[in-house]
């Protein structure tokens, strides 16, 4: 009945194949990869790079990029390793519940359904603005809301929430193919934008590279949009400079939050032990080098005071401010593809997680079913988009961009931390990838997020504690009590119920097709 008990590898790995709650393994490196740039590559890479330098480092974002790409890239390999010894669903939930206990596996796959819900709302909600827009363009009026009972209602979130809610449950390769096909178009895109975006660049703009710090007034002299490093150790918060560089990483960590979805699919991946490192690395390194090519562009097209001046920073500001109109057009489109294969990942990525929990008991496990033919968690699935879409639709959602990136950071925090304790625990456990320079690496990478977690502010934080009391008081009222590892003599009994209404079931079908045969001549 201990808090810190873990689930062993072993019984993990068993769980995969219980019946009628399988998944089923069609994914390849090359899908991985484009999963990865999928859910990474949207409408952040015309904006946030815009907001970091406009308003924190200047020319220097792109070294904020290069260290949040350092920071992800140090905790990926943490997932790379555990990935390729435990492939299973559930991502950093699964590899906590190995490591540190059932308590903290709740807490940060608590923490992974806040980073996945309020990520897959609130880009649902953007991809419902950038259709308006993209409608205008062709000069097309058509209303972004309607009204229900009084209630405004905005169509696009359901409409794009339902479409690959439906892709999900029919197949997970059949999503992924569509998913590689929207991706595909919209690098180019991107890579169109950065050729023509490097036709404007002055070299002036470049200079000076790192901006000498000035007192900032963003906050407004409020403590809730202090950053919590700001707020503890009373520093004046500060625009530009090292600092500004540090809390423009934190900002544009934004852009690789992705990466731990693409583990969530460990379950569906052939060959997981290989295909698992090489496809994340490979989605990181493509994701690493358009962010920091766009950023170059951007901030050699306009100096950033013009940025910093601007109500909402973003390349399209950049190619409005050198006469290129035409280029914010092609930008506009460029994001709603780009959103579109955002939300299909997200969507992926939540109901693996609540699968995982489920299949453990800490979620009801009814939830956790598979369907016959696809292998794809159906019931959970619909539930996780159905959430999704309400929430989109009916609220204001774009106040909560920051619980993203503290839900991700604390994930990745634990997972690195994780494979210190696996590595002591189980020296003996196979691993495909192993994590160089461990526990040097691991440590520093659990060292860099929490520093990056510190410059989210104090509202943020504020809004995660209470999130995190939620799932504790959920946890101790039902998940504590239904927990598989809380009634082990139920498991085998489980897996003989339901093997044995699979053989009822051939059984039937079989006996009905002898029932069709005609009869012999």
């Amino acid at each position: 009945m201990s808090l810190f008990r873990t689930k062993s590898i072993e019984q993990s790995m068993a769980d995969s194949e219980e019946p009628g709650r399988q998944l089923k393994r069609t994914l390849s490196t090359f899908d991985l990869m484009i999963l990865g740039v999928a859910v990474a590559v949207g409408a952040g890479i015309f904006s946030v790079g815009a907001k970091a330098a406009g308003s924190f480092a200047g020319p220097a974002v792109t070294l904020s990029f290069v260290l949040a790409a350092v920071t992800c890239a140090l905790a990926i390999m943490c997932y790379a390793e555990f990935a390729s010894a435990i492939p299973v669903a559930g991502s950093a939930y699964t590899y906590t519940y190995a490591t540190l206990g059932e308590l903290l596996a709740w807490i940060i796959g608590w923490d992974l359904i806040l980073e996945l819900f309020t990520a897959g709302a609130v880009i649902a909600k953007y991809w419902g603005i950038y259709l308006s827009n993209v409608f205008l363009l062709f000069d097309m009026d058509v209303p972004s809301t309607v009204s229900i009972f009084g209630l405004e209602l905005t169509w696009g979130p359901l409409l794009i929430v339902a479409i690959f809610t439906t892709l999900l449950v029919l197949g997970t390769e059949l999503s992924a193919r569509v998913n590689n096909v929207f991706t595909i178009i919209k690098v180019a895109i991107v890579l169109f934008v950065i050729v023509i975006g490097f036709t404007y660049v002055r070299a002036e703009n470049y200079t000076p590279f790192v901006p000498d710090p000035v007192p900032t007034a963003s906050t407004g002299g409020s403590v809730w949009t202090q950053s919590l490093f700001s707020f503890l150790s009373g520093a004046e918060p500060q625009q530009y400079g090292v600092l500004g560089i540090l809390a423009g990483a934190a900002l544009v960590f934004f852009a690789f939050i992705g990466f731990d979805v693409v583990a969530t699919s460990a379950e569906e991946v052939r060959n997981p032990q290989k295909t698992l490192p090489r496809g994340i690395f490979g989605g990181l390194a493509i994701v690493t080098v358009l962010y920091i090519l766009v950023a170059l562009a951007l901030t050699g097209m306009v100096s950033y005071k013009d940025l910093a001046e601007a109500d909402e920073a973003s390349l399209a500001t950049a190619f409005i401010d050198v006469g290129a109109d035409w280029a914010a057009q092609v930008i506009s489109v460029g994001i709603l593809i780009g959103l579109t294969t955002v939300i299909m990942v997200l969507l992926m990525g939540l109901a693996r997680v609540a699968f995982a929990m489920s299949r453990d008991g800490l979620l009801p496990r009814w939830l956790s079913h598979t369907t016959e033919h696809q292998k794809t968690p159906a019931r959970v699935q619909i539930l996780s988009g159905a959430l999704v879409a309400l929430v989109a639709g009916f609220t204001n959602v774009d106040v909560l961009e920051e619980m993203i990136n503290i839900g991700t950071l604390s994930a990745f925090i634990l997972v690195s931390i994780g494979v210190v304790v696996l590595r002591k625990k189980r020296p003996d456990l196979p691993r495909a990838y192993r994590v160089p320079g461990s526990p040097v690496v691991p440590i520093l990478a659990a060292v860099l997020c929490f520093w990056l977690m510190l410059n989210l502010t104090t509202l943020t934080w504020l809004r995660f504690a209470v999130w995190l009391v939620i799932g504790l008081a959920i946890y101790f009222l039902y998940g504590r009590q239904h927990s598989r590892l809380n009634h082990p003599e139920l498991i085998p009994v489980e897996h003989e119920r339901e093997e044995h209404h699979r053989l009822e079931h051939e059984q039937r079908v079989r006996e009905r097709k002898e029932h069709r045969r005609p009869p012999e001549q």
